[in-house]
């Protein structure tokens, strides 16, 4: 069985639900939108497309400003009230992507991640999901959303792990660059 790998030529971001009225209430919030915004820069430093959505805009408002100030120009950002990110605008962008692979973050680790990376690889994507850059308001749901999706055989990553395994190479020419960015990754505390 082959190992699969996270390449920038095969590989989505797709960056879920980081909204202003939401942010407020999850666990990490500042570490999850800086490293998922990070993964939104270094996506597009790598020339990879970025699918951005946003759940029930008008109670949870659009993407904190950070995340969508690192949006790539071409994201395509897509409003939704379901509460996987697979709908119709997600699954179209993936399509015309025609990318095997998706990097998944965001919030919240229990209900729109998880069914998210439920329904990706259902659809017989392969899913990383990046754990230091997902959680949720209620703590205690992370770890069994993360063994979920895991059993489900979605793979963890973390930004550094996978900002590095998407560059292979210290000679990539964006190496610089993401290496800047690789810097401002945030721990946990």
């Amino acid at each position: 069985m082959p190992i699969q790998r996270l390449r920038p030529e095969t590989t989505t971001l797709l960056v879920i639900d980081i909204q202003e009225r939401l942010m407020p209430t999850i666990a990490a919030a500042e570490r999850v939108a800086t490293n998922s915004a990070l993964l939104a820069r270094a996506a597009g430093r790598l020339d990879m497309p970025v699918i951005c959505t946003e759940q029930y805009v008008r109670g949870l408002g659009h993407s904190v400003a950070g995340v969508r100030e690192a949006l790539p120009p071409g994201t395509t950002v897509i409003e939704k009230t379901r509460f996987s990110a697979m709908v119709d605008g997600t699954r179209d962008a993936l399509r015309a992507a025609n990318r095997p692979t998706v990097l998944v973050c965001g919030v919240e680790a229990h209900v729109c991640v998880l069914q998210t990376v439920l329904d990706l690889v259902a659809g017989g994507w392969t899913v990383f999901y990046a754990t230091d850059a997902i959680s949720a308001g209620q703590v205690d749901q992370v770890a069994p959303a993360f063994r979920r999706m895991e059993r489900a055989g979605a793979l963890p990553t973390g930004t550094l792990g996978a900002m590095y395994e998407l560059m292979g190479d210290a000679a990539h020419p964006a190496f610089k660059d993401v290496l800047a960015l690789a810097k401002q990754v945030q721990k946990e505390a």
